[in-house]
Protein backbone atom coordinates (compact mmCIF):
# COMPACT_ATOMS: atom_id res chain seq x y z
CA UNK A 1 0.00 0.00 0.00
CA UNK A 2 1.34 3.39 -0.66
CA UNK A 3 2.94 4.65 2.43
CA UNK A 4 2.55 8.07 1.24
CA UNK A 5 -0.99 8.19 1.80
CA UNK A 6 -0.61 6.43 5.73
CA UNK A 7 1.89 9.50 6.27
CA UNK A 8 -0.91 11.85 4.85
CA UNK A 9 -3.62 10.43 6.82
CA UNK A 10 -1.28 10.21 9.95
CA UNK A 11 -0.65 13.70 9.94
CA UNK A 12 -4.36 14.35 9.56
CA UNK A 13 -5.15 12.11 13.20
CA UNK A 14 -6.00 9.73 11.20
CA UNK A 15 -4.86 6.15 9.81
CA UNK A 16 -5.35 3.61 7.36
CA UNK A 17 -7.82 1.23 9.33
CA UNK A 18 -10.25 3.89 9.58
CA UNK A 19 -10.16 4.22 6.22
CA UNK A 20 -10.81 1.10 5.11
CA UNK A 21 -13.30 0.71 7.18
CA UNK A 22 -15.67 3.63 5.73
CA UNK A 23 -14.70 2.10 2.30
CA UNK A 24 -16.27 -1.54 3.40
CA UNK A 25 -19.54 0.28 4.65
CA UNK A 26 -20.05 1.64 1.40
CA UNK A 27 -22.56 0.11 -0.86
CA UNK A 28 -24.12 0.74 -3.76
CA UNK A 29 -26.81 -0.55 -5.54
CA UNK A 30 -26.88 -2.10 -9.24
CA UNK A 31 -30.03 -1.90 -11.49
CA UNK A 32 -31.44 -4.88 -12.98
CA UNK A 33 -31.80 -3.31 -15.86
CA UNK A 34 -28.22 -2.68 -16.65
CA UNK A 35 -27.87 -6.67 -17.27
CA UNK A 36 -30.19 -6.98 -19.76
CA UNK A 37 -30.15 -6.39 -24.18
CA UNK A 38 -30.94 -2.58 -24.42
CA UNK A 39 -29.66 0.22 -27.05
CA UNK A 40 -30.73 3.23 -28.76
CA UNK A 41 -33.16 4.90 -30.13
CA UNK A 42 -31.55 3.35 -33.43
CA UNK A 43 -30.69 -0.64 -32.11
CA UNK A 44 -30.14 -3.01 -30.24
CA UNK A 45 -27.18 -4.57 -30.18
CA UNK A 46 -27.38 -8.38 -28.73
CA UNK A 47 -24.94 -9.26 -26.32
CA UNK A 48 -24.11 -13.31 -25.64
CA UNK A 49 -25.43 -14.62 -22.05
CA UNK A 50 -27.59 -11.32 -21.79
CA UNK A 51 -29.99 -11.46 -18.72
CA UNK A 52 -33.33 -12.48 -20.62
CA UNK A 53 -35.67 -12.03 -17.15
CA UNK A 54 -35.59 -11.24 -13.29
CA UNK A 55 -34.26 -14.12 -12.60
CA UNK A 56 -31.06 -14.21 -14.67
CA UNK A 57 -31.11 -10.56 -14.13
CA UNK A 58 -30.89 -11.45 -10.09
CA UNK A 59 -27.74 -14.60 -10.84
CA UNK A 60 -25.60 -11.31 -12.86
CA UNK A 61 -26.15 -8.89 -9.47
CA UNK A 62 -25.05 -11.93 -7.31
CA UNK A 63 -21.94 -12.11 -9.81
CA UNK A 64 -21.24 -8.21 -8.92
CA UNK A 65 -21.66 -8.90 -5.77
CA UNK A 66 -19.73 -12.03 -4.82
CA UNK A 67 -16.18 -9.83 -6.81
CA UNK A 68 -16.65 -6.54 -5.47
CA UNK A 69 -18.76 -7.30 -2.28
CA UNK A 70 -20.37 -3.17 -2.10
CA UNK A 71 -23.45 -4.58 -4.23
CA UNK A 72 -26.15 -6.38 -1.71
CA UNK A 73 -29.18 -5.04 -3.40
CA UNK A 74 -30.63 -4.70 -6.90
CA UNK A 75 -33.21 -2.54 -7.92
CA UNK A 76 -35.87 -3.61 -10.25
CA UNK A 77 -38.58 -2.06 -12.64
CA UNK A 78 -42.03 -3.10 -13.21
CA UNK A 79 -43.42 -4.27 -15.04
CA UNK A 80 -39.70 -4.97 -17.39
CA UNK A 81 -39.16 -7.13 -14.11
CA UNK A 82 -42.71 -8.65 -13.49
CA UNK A 83 -43.50 -12.03 -11.78
CA UNK A 84 -46.24 -14.28 -10.48
CA UNK A 85 -44.37 -14.98 -7.35
CA UNK A 86 -42.62 -11.61 -5.46
CA UNK A 87 -42.39 -13.84 -2.46
CA UNK A 88 -40.28 -16.37 -4.06
CA UNK A 89 -38.15 -14.05 -5.88
CA UNK A 90 -37.27 -12.44 -2.34
CA UNK A 91 -36.24 -16.16 -1.35
CA UNK A 92 -34.47 -16.51 -4.36
CA UNK A 93 -32.52 -13.28 -4.34
CA UNK A 94 -31.82 -13.99 -0.65
CA UNK A 95 -29.98 -17.62 -1.57
CA UNK A 96 -27.90 -15.84 -4.61
CA UNK A 97 -26.73 -13.36 -1.59
CA UNK A 98 -28.43 -10.34 -2.52
CA UNK A 99 -31.41 -8.50 -1.60
CA UNK A 100 -34.40 -6.62 -3.24
CA UNK A 101 -33.52 -2.85 -3.41
CA UNK A 102 -35.62 -0.28 -5.03
CA UNK A 103 -38.73 -0.52 -6.70
CA UNK A 104 -39.16 1.62 -9.99
CA UNK A 105 -42.47 2.33 -11.68
CA UNK A 106 -43.15 2.54 -15.21
CA UNK A 107 -45.28 5.77 -16.45
CA UNK A 108 -43.63 6.21 -19.83
CA UNK A 109 -44.59 3.42 -22.10
CA UNK A 110 -48.27 2.51 -22.33
CA UNK A 111 -49.96 3.90 -25.26
CA UNK A 112 -52.40 5.86 -22.70
CA UNK A 113 -49.61 7.51 -21.40
CA UNK A 114 -48.71 9.72 -24.94
CA UNK A 115 -49.37 12.83 -23.18
CA UNK A 116 -48.97 11.78 -19.63
CA UNK A 117 -49.46 9.62 -16.73
CA UNK A 118 -49.98 11.40 -13.02
CA UNK A 119 -50.09 14.81 -14.93
CA UNK A 120 -53.06 13.77 -17.54
CA UNK A 121 -55.69 15.70 -18.39
CA UNK A 122 -57.97 12.68 -18.21
CA UNK A 123 -58.58 11.21 -14.71
CA UNK A 124 -58.88 7.63 -16.09
CA UNK A 125 -55.17 7.76 -17.32
CA UNK A 126 -54.30 9.47 -14.28
CA UNK A 127 -56.09 6.55 -12.05
CA UNK A 128 -54.30 3.99 -14.44
CA UNK A 129 -50.93 5.31 -13.79
CA UNK A 130 -51.52 6.44 -9.69
CA UNK A 131 -52.71 2.39 -9.39
CA UNK A 132 -49.71 1.40 -11.12
CA UNK A 133 -47.54 3.06 -8.53
CA UNK A 134 -50.00 1.55 -5.59
CA UNK A 135 -49.05 -1.65 -7.40
CA UNK A 136 -45.19 -1.09 -6.86
CA UNK A 137 -45.95 -0.27 -3.69
CA UNK A 138 -47.66 -3.47 -2.86
CA UNK A 139 -44.54 -5.48 -4.43
CA UNK A 140 -42.13 -3.79 -2.32
CA UNK A 141 -44.24 -4.68 0.62
CA UNK A 142 -43.40 -8.52 -0.54
CA UNK A 143 -40.17 -8.11 -1.36
CA UNK A 144 -39.20 -5.51 2.06
CA UNK A 145 -37.86 -2.81 -0.81
CA UNK A 146 -37.97 0.46 1.68
CA UNK A 147 -37.83 2.88 -1.34
CA UNK A 148 -40.19 3.79 -4.47
CA UNK A 149 -38.32 5.27 -6.74
CA UNK A 150 -39.85 7.49 -9.33
CA UNK A 151 -39.10 8.96 -12.70
CA UNK A 152 -41.70 10.47 -14.54
CA UNK A 153 -41.23 11.33 -17.73
CA UNK A 154 -44.36 13.62 -18.23
CA UNK A 155 -44.00 16.96 -19.93
CA UNK A 156 -45.22 18.71 -22.64
CA UNK A 157 -43.83 19.59 -26.40
CA UNK A 158 -45.08 22.57 -27.71
CA UNK A 159 -46.07 26.04 -26.11
CA UNK A 160 -50.23 26.14 -25.35
CA UNK A 161 -50.46 22.50 -25.49
CA UNK A 162 -51.57 21.92 -21.50
CA UNK A 163 -51.98 24.43 -18.92
CA UNK A 164 -48.97 24.39 -17.02
CA UNK A 165 -50.17 25.15 -13.55
CA UNK A 166 -53.16 22.84 -13.64
CA UNK A 167 -50.57 20.23 -14.90
CA UNK A 168 -48.23 20.62 -11.68
CA UNK A 169 -51.64 20.38 -9.67
CA UNK A 170 -52.75 17.15 -11.01
CA UNK A 171 -49.19 15.87 -10.19
CA UNK A 172 -49.26 16.71 -6.66
CA UNK A 173 -52.95 15.56 -6.20
CA UNK A 174 -51.58 12.23 -8.05
CA UNK A 175 -48.55 12.48 -5.73
CA UNK A 176 -50.57 12.78 -2.48
CA UNK A 177 -52.28 9.31 -3.53
CA UNK A 178 -49.13 7.47 -4.03
CA UNK A 179 -47.46 8.76 -0.69
CA UNK A 180 -50.65 7.89 1.61
CA UNK A 181 -49.68 4.63 0.63
CA UNK A 182 -46.17 4.22 1.66
CA UNK A 183 -45.27 1.93 4.61
CA UNK A 184 -44.00 4.07 7.63
CA UNK A 185 -40.47 2.51 6.73
CA UNK A 186 -40.71 3.22 2.73
CA UNK A 187 -39.04 6.54 1.35
CA UNK A 188 -40.01 7.81 -1.92
CA UNK A 189 -37.40 9.40 -4.16
CA UNK A 190 -38.34 11.91 -6.65
CA UNK A 191 -36.13 12.12 -9.98
CA UNK A 192 -36.04 14.68 -12.35
CA UNK A 193 -35.05 15.00 -15.74
CA UNK A 194 -34.49 18.70 -17.62
CA UNK A 195 -35.37 17.50 -20.85
CA UNK A 196 -36.89 14.19 -23.10
CA UNK A 197 -39.08 12.45 -23.72
CA UNK A 198 -40.57 15.57 -24.10
CA UNK A 199 -39.15 18.69 -25.70
CA UNK A 200 -41.04 21.79 -24.55
CA UNK A 201 -41.63 21.47 -20.86
CA UNK A 202 -41.10 18.66 -18.36
CA UNK A 203 -43.23 18.07 -15.23
CA UNK A 204 -40.53 17.09 -12.96
CA UNK A 205 -36.95 18.88 -14.45
CA UNK A 206 -35.03 19.89 -11.63
CA UNK A 207 -34.31 19.66 -8.52
CA UNK A 208 -36.37 22.19 -7.38
CA UNK A 209 -39.23 21.40 -8.38
CA UNK A 210 -38.45 17.52 -6.85
CA UNK A 211 -37.36 19.26 -3.58
CA UNK A 212 -40.46 21.29 -3.13
CA UNK A 213 -42.71 18.14 -4.10
CA UNK A 214 -41.28 16.51 -1.88
CA UNK A 215 -41.57 18.70 1.19
CA UNK A 216 -45.81 18.91 0.32
CA UNK A 217 -45.94 15.17 0.48
CA UNK A 218 -43.96 14.80 4.14
CA UNK A 219 -40.92 13.54 5.26
CA UNK A 220 -40.91 10.21 3.45
CA UNK A 221 -39.71 11.85 -0.06
CA UNK A 222 -36.80 12.70 -1.04
CA UNK A 223 -35.02 13.82 -4.05
CA UNK A 224 -32.99 11.15 -6.08
CA UNK A 225 -30.06 12.97 -8.17
CA UNK A 226 -29.13 11.33 -11.51
CA UNK A 227 -25.83 11.98 -12.34
CA UNK A 228 -26.86 12.42 -16.03
CA UNK A 229 -29.79 14.44 -16.24
CA UNK A 230 -28.65 17.88 -15.85
CA UNK A 231 -28.23 20.63 -19.28
CA UNK A 232 -24.40 20.84 -19.86
CA UNK A 233 -22.48 22.46 -17.13
CA UNK A 234 -24.76 22.40 -13.93
CA UNK A 235 -22.54 21.75 -11.21
CA UNK A 236 -24.83 18.44 -9.38
CA UNK A 237 -22.06 19.20 -6.33
CA UNK A 238 -24.19 22.39 -5.52
CA UNK A 239 -26.83 20.64 -6.03
CA UNK A 240 -25.83 17.72 -3.88
CA UNK A 241 -24.84 20.69 -1.09
CA UNK A 242 -28.39 22.11 -1.07
CA UNK A 243 -30.19 18.78 -1.08
CA UNK A 244 -28.31 17.68 1.99
CA UNK A 245 -28.71 21.41 3.74
CA UNK A 246 -32.56 20.87 3.01
CA UNK A 247 -32.56 17.12 4.65
CA UNK A 248 -33.75 15.89 1.25
CA UNK A 249 -31.07 14.37 -0.76
CA UNK A 250 -32.47 10.41 -0.64
CA UNK A 251 -29.93 8.86 -3.39
CA UNK A 252 -28.04 8.80 -6.53
CA UNK A 253 -28.58 7.57 -9.62
CA UNK A 254 -25.04 6.81 -11.07
CA UNK A 255 -24.07 7.30 -15.01
CA UNK A 256 -22.42 9.28 -17.36
CA UNK A 257 -22.62 11.30 -20.49
CA UNK A 258 -20.79 13.48 -22.99
CA UNK A 259 -23.71 15.02 -24.52
CA UNK A 260 -27.56 14.57 -23.73
CA UNK A 261 -28.13 11.32 -22.12
CA UNK A 262 -26.91 8.73 -19.06
CA UNK A 263 -26.12 5.58 -20.66
CA UNK A 264 -21.94 5.91 -20.30
CA UNK A 265 -20.06 3.92 -17.03
CA UNK A 266 -20.20 6.40 -14.27
CA UNK A 267 -16.96 8.35 -13.97
CA UNK A 268 -15.75 7.75 -17.49
CA UNK A 269 -16.24 11.03 -18.51
CA UNK A 270 -16.37 14.00 -15.72
CA UNK A 271 -14.32 11.76 -12.92
CA UNK A 272 -13.22 14.87 -11.17
CA UNK A 273 -17.41 16.03 -10.61
CA UNK A 274 -18.18 12.36 -9.27
CA UNK A 275 -15.15 13.45 -7.01
CA UNK A 276 -16.24 16.74 -6.13
CA UNK A 277 -19.45 15.20 -5.47
CA UNK A 278 -18.42 12.60 -2.93
CA UNK A 279 -16.40 15.48 -1.16
CA UNK A 280 -19.54 17.52 -0.49
CA UNK A 281 -21.03 14.30 1.16
CA UNK A 282 -18.00 13.36 3.37
CA UNK A 283 -17.27 16.77 3.76
CA UNK A 284 -21.35 16.96 5.11
CA UNK A 285 -20.71 13.40 6.71
CA UNK A 286 -17.75 14.89 8.75
CA UNK A 287 -19.95 18.30 9.92
CA UNK A 288 -22.91 15.48 11.46
CA UNK A 289 -25.34 16.55 8.99
CA UNK A 290 -27.24 13.11 9.23
CA UNK A 291 -28.88 13.26 5.84
CA UNK A 292 -25.98 11.57 4.87
CA UNK A 293 -26.85 8.22 6.51
CA UNK A 294 -30.33 7.73 4.54
CA UNK A 295 -28.46 8.19 0.78
CA UNK A 296 -29.27 5.79 -1.72
CA UNK A 297 -26.43 5.28 -3.70
CA UNK A 298 -27.77 3.31 -6.99
CA UNK A 299 -26.45 2.90 -10.40
CA UNK A 300 -28.38 3.50 -13.43
CA UNK A 301 -26.98 2.55 -16.56
CA UNK A 302 -28.01 0.91 -20.23
CA UNK A 303 -24.57 -0.90 -21.43
CA UNK A 304 -25.37 -1.17 -24.68
CA UNK A 305 -21.65 -2.15 -26.15
CA UNK A 306 -19.73 -3.18 -23.12
CA UNK A 307 -19.89 -6.45 -21.76
CA UNK A 308 -22.63 -6.35 -19.22
CA UNK A 309 -21.86 -7.78 -16.08
CA UNK A 310 -18.01 -6.59 -16.48
CA UNK A 311 -19.22 -2.86 -17.31
CA UNK A 312 -21.35 -2.77 -14.32
CA UNK A 313 -17.86 -3.99 -11.84
CA UNK A 314 -15.94 -1.39 -13.68
CA UNK A 315 -18.68 1.09 -12.53
CA UNK A 316 -18.54 0.20 -8.73
CA UNK A 317 -14.52 0.30 -8.56
CA UNK A 318 -14.83 3.88 -10.49
CA UNK A 319 -17.56 5.15 -7.76
CA UNK A 320 -15.31 3.59 -5.04
CA UNK A 321 -12.43 5.20 -6.33
CA UNK A 322 -14.17 9.13 -6.17
CA UNK A 323 -15.66 7.96 -2.93
CA UNK A 324 -12.18 7.00 -1.56
CA UNK A 325 -10.54 10.21 -2.31
CA UNK A 326 -12.71 12.28 -0.77
CA UNK A 327 -12.16 10.34 2.25
CA UNK A 328 -8.74 11.26 1.69
CA UNK A 329 -9.58 14.68 1.58
CA UNK A 330 -7.51 16.85 4.37
CA UNK A 331 -10.37 18.81 5.90
CA UNK A 332 -8.88 20.67 8.94
CA UNK A 333 -6.29 21.89 5.97
CA UNK A 334 -9.35 22.90 3.55
CA UNK A 335 -11.48 24.87 6.59
CA UNK A 336 -8.27 26.93 7.32
CA UNK A 337 -7.63 27.78 3.71
CA UNK A 338 -11.48 28.98 3.16
CA UNK A 339 -11.18 30.88 6.56
CA UNK A 340 -8.20 32.58 5.15
CA UNK A 341 -9.82 33.28 1.82
CA UNK A 342 -6.63 31.26 0.34
CA UNK A 343 -8.60 29.81 -2.82
CA UNK A 344 -4.80 28.18 -4.26
CA UNK A 345 -4.80 26.21 -1.04
CA UNK A 346 -8.54 25.37 -0.81
CA UNK A 347 -7.82 24.22 -4.29
CA UNK A 348 -4.62 22.38 -4.21
CA UNK A 349 -6.09 20.14 -0.89
CA UNK A 350 -8.69 18.75 -3.06
CA UNK A 351 -6.14 18.21 -6.18
CA UNK A 352 -4.01 16.72 -3.80
CA UNK A 353 -6.81 13.77 -2.92
CA UNK A 354 -8.27 13.42 -6.35
CA UNK A 355 -4.48 13.05 -7.81
CA UNK A 356 -3.71 9.97 -5.34
CA UNK A 357 -3.78 7.02 -6.55
CA UNK A 358 -6.52 4.81 -4.29
CA UNK A 359 -6.41 1.55 -6.43
CA UNK A 360 -3.87 0.29 -3.64
CA UNK A 361 -6.09 1.35 -0.40
CA UNK A 362 -9.40 -0.38 -2.37
CA UNK A 363 -7.48 -3.56 -3.23
CA UNK A 364 -5.91 -3.61 0.45
CA UNK A 365 -9.85 -3.22 1.38
CA UNK A 366 -10.59 -6.21 -1.13
CA UNK A 367 -8.17 -8.37 0.72
CA UNK A 368 -9.25 -7.95 3.83
CA UNK A 369 -12.87 -8.75 3.13
CA UNK A 370 -11.72 -11.91 1.46
CA UNK A 371 -11.53 -10.82 -2.32
CA UNK A 372 -9.47 -10.45 -5.15
CA UNK A 373 -8.02 -7.18 -4.88
CA UNK A 374 -8.96 -6.58 -8.64
CA UNK A 375 -12.44 -7.67 -9.16
CA UNK A 376 -12.13 -7.22 -12.90
CA UNK A 377 -9.14 -9.40 -13.48
CA UNK A 378 -11.27 -11.78 -10.88
CA UNK A 379 -14.40 -12.07 -13.01
CA UNK A 380 -12.83 -12.75 -16.30
CA UNK A 381 -10.69 -15.54 -14.75
CA UNK A 382 -13.82 -17.53 -13.07
CA UNK A 383 -15.29 -18.07 -17.18
CA UNK A 384 -18.74 -16.42 -15.81
CA UNK A 385 -19.14 -14.90 -18.91
CA UNK A 386 -18.70 -17.95 -21.70
CA UNK A 387 -20.95 -20.09 -18.89
CA UNK A 388 -24.04 -17.69 -19.20
CA UNK A 389 -23.14 -17.30 -22.84
CA UNK A 390 -23.58 -21.17 -23.20
CA UNK A 391 -26.44 -21.68 -21.56
CA UNK A 392 -28.53 -18.23 -22.33
CA UNK A 393 -27.17 -17.96 -25.92
CA UNK A 394 -27.76 -14.47 -27.85
CA UNK A 395 -31.21 -12.94 -27.20
CA UNK A 396 -32.51 -10.57 -29.38
CA UNK A 397 -34.83 -9.10 -27.87
CA UNK A 398 -34.13 -6.21 -25.42
CA UNK A 399 -35.18 -6.63 -21.48
CA UNK A 400 -37.31 -3.38 -21.29
CA UNK A 401 -34.58 -0.32 -21.24
CA UNK A 402 -35.73 2.72 -23.17
CA UNK A 403 -34.53 2.56 -26.82
CA UNK A 404 -34.75 -1.33 -27.24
Amino acid sequence: MNSDIGNRLQAQGRDIDTVISAIQRFVVETPSWGYGNSGTRFKVFPWPGAARNLHEKLADAAAVQRYTGACPTVAIHIPWDKVDDYAAVRQEANQLGVRIGAVNPNLFQDDPYRLGSLCHRDPAIRKQAIDHMLECIEIARTVDSKIISLWLADGTNYAGQDDLRSRRHRLLDSLREVYAALAPDMRFLIEYKFFEPYFYTTDLPDWGTSCLMAQKLGPQAEVLVDTGHHAQGTNIAQIVAQLLDEDRLGGFHFNDRKYADDDLIVGTINPFDLFCIFNEIVGAEADGVQNVQRIAYMIDQSHNIEPKVEAMIQSVINIQIAYTKALLVDRSALRQAQQTDDVLAAYRVLQTAYETDVRPVLAESRVRQGLDPDPIAAFRASGYTEKVARERGSATVASGYPGA
